[in-house]
């Protein structure tokens, strides 16, 4: 069953790149909204399927391939995978539904972005290792191609620095499961053979250690973020989604899965570094963001904000932290998507990014209202406002979280703040004030356009008013993986995980905070 979210964007990328030339750009379009459209409604069927009171892998298929490698073409799902398969799906027909319906050689645009969500899909399925790097890798050279073609104006650089630091994610990953797999003897790269290996703790702590920097290069986290405000700018805004909304998240899923899953002992040594990492994080991309004068880089670095309030989370290991880590992976997807969407229709119909030139958007007659509206929503859900869903997520991270790590916490809430700030900033500069007469009339935004922004503010409101629906397909599993961590040494104070265990569900504790 989960093969279908592999293989029919990969077939429907395929059928797509040999269309005859003279098919009109209209018609590719639409084929490859139908692919990524029946992709989506079968994540669906597979998601009102999932058994949320089973905290295992479901849908499993297991085929072997090739023994002598200990490769087997073996998927599943889980509460941490199953809602990053149906964002990723989700995106990717936003992606396609808002690209330009006049798109610079069509056939080879939308069949790399079908290909990319097979690959991103086949990542997050793959329960083998050797499996989970080939899917990983899969979505290298289209991702740079994507870039380098439909970018702006510095795209080859942009592109260029995208593939060489992805490319040394891989390699540091690939290391890391490779000396997995040697040093226990294991025949195979099935993860749960190797969840039941035992190594040193020194040896632990340096295969994670490979692990957290190769996947700290794909979210990104500080220092190694400097490819993600070049990329995500030069890229096109249907591009950026991808890349923010769901590339990002194959690095959060991969530290949770391959990290605290294959390492949980290590894992509690690290934990106070990392948390350290993840606030530091925050506390930078806020900061990096206030400084910018382009909207579309200002959203840009709020990313690896948000992205550190995830590591925060993993490294506390609460049920509660841990829900929440999940619940941030798709709150911030959708708000990083109708961001880069909206920024998009801005600069299409404005011309221009930068906030020294934007001003009195919302103006009923001459400006683009119902995108400064969406726009003031996004903003709004980003800074963490009650009833929506970043507020929800951003809570239960902190609320979890703040037992094992209080300083860190607090930074990361500081850095909420100032994610407010930014987003002020913003919204102040393009939304409100006098439009220039000189500037007349911008051309009108047809609804076609707003409806990606429509079906994505949608799913913030009804995820921050119906928490549950966000956090219940995860909570068996995370709670799960906590009960593996031993205990976390912070300072003077050690952190059993029956002191991280809650005395109720993550879902009875959210309707009794409400």
């Amino acid at each position: 069953m989960l093969s279908v979210l592999i293989w029919l964007p990969i077939l429907g990328a395929a059928l797509i790149a040999l269309l005859p030339k003279s098919i009109p750009t209209e018609r590719i379009r639409l084929a490859a909204l139908l692919v990524a459209g029946f992709t989506f409604v079968w994540n669906i069927f597979l998601l009102v399927k999932f058994d949320i009171t089973t905290p295992g892998m479901q849908f499993l298929e297991n085929i072997p391939w090739n023994e002598t490698l200990g490769l087997s073409y073996q998927l599943g799902t889980d509460g941490l995978s199953i809602l990053m398969l149906v964002l990723n799906s989700l995106l990717t027909w936003i992606a396609i539904y808002s690209s330009a319906k006049q798109t610079e050689r069509p056939r080879l645009f939308y069949s790399l972005v079908l290909f990319v969500s097979g690959g991103v899909a086949g990542a997050f399925a793959a329960q083998n290792l050797l499996l989970f790097f080939l899917f990983y890798e899969l979505e290298l050279i289209p991702f740079y191609l994507l870039i380098s073609i439909w970018g702006g104006e510095k795209r080859a650089y942009a592109a260029i620095k995208f593939l060489i630091y992805t490319a040394v994610s891989g390699a540091l990953i690939l290391a890391a499961f490779l000396g997995m797999v040697w040093l226990t003897g294991a025949s195979s790269f099935a993860y749960d053979t190797l969840t039941t290996q035992t190594l040193s703790s020194t040896l632990q702590v340096i295969l994670l250690a490979g692990i957290i920097l190769g996947f700290g290069i794909k979210i990104p986290l500080v220092p190694f973020h400097t490819w993600l405000p070049d990329a995500y700018v030069e890229a096109s805004a249907p591009i950026a989604i991808l890349l923010g909304g769901v590339l990002a998240k194959l690095g959060t899923y991969g530290i949770l899965r391959f990290g605290m899953g294959l390492f949980p002992e290590a894992w509690a040594t690290l934990a106070p570094t990392l948390a350290i990492w993840g606030a530091a994080s925050a506390i930078y991309g806020a900061l990096a963001a206030i400084a910018q004068k382009d909207i579309k880089r200002m959203v840009a670095f709020s990313s690896i904000g948000h992205m550190g309030y995830v590591l925060l989370a993993a490294a506390a290991s609460t049920p509660l932290a841990l829900v929440g880590a999940v619940s941030q992976m798709v709150s911030h997807g959708i708000i990083l998507a109708i961001l880069f969407h909206l920024v998009g229709v801005v600069e299409t119909k404005v011309g221009t990014r930068e906030l020294d030139k934007l001003n009195g958007l919302m103006s009923p007659i001459r400006g683009l209202p119902v995108i400064s509206a969406l726009l003031v929503l996004s903003g709004m859900a980003s800074a963490g406002i009650p009833g929506m869903t970043g507020f929800i997520a951003e809570f239960i991270v902190f609320q979890g979280s703040f037992s094992v790590f209080p300083i860190q916490t607090i930074l990361c809430v500081v850095a909420t703040g100032l994610t407010a700030v930014y987003f002020v900033i913003l919204l102040n500069r393009t939304c409100f004030g006098k439009l220039d007469n000189n500037l007349a009339y911008y051309p009108k935004v047809f609804w076609s356009e707003k409806i990606p922004a429509f079906i994505l503010a949608g799913l913030i409101i009804f995820l921050g008013v119906q928490p549950t629906w966000l956090v219940r397909w995860s909570e068996p599993t995370t709670t799960a993986m906590v009960a593996t961590i031993p205990a976390i040494e912070v300072g003077a104070r050690s952190v059993s995980a029956a002191g991280r265990s809650p005395e109720r569900g993550v879902s009875e504790w959210l309707v009794a905070s409400d």
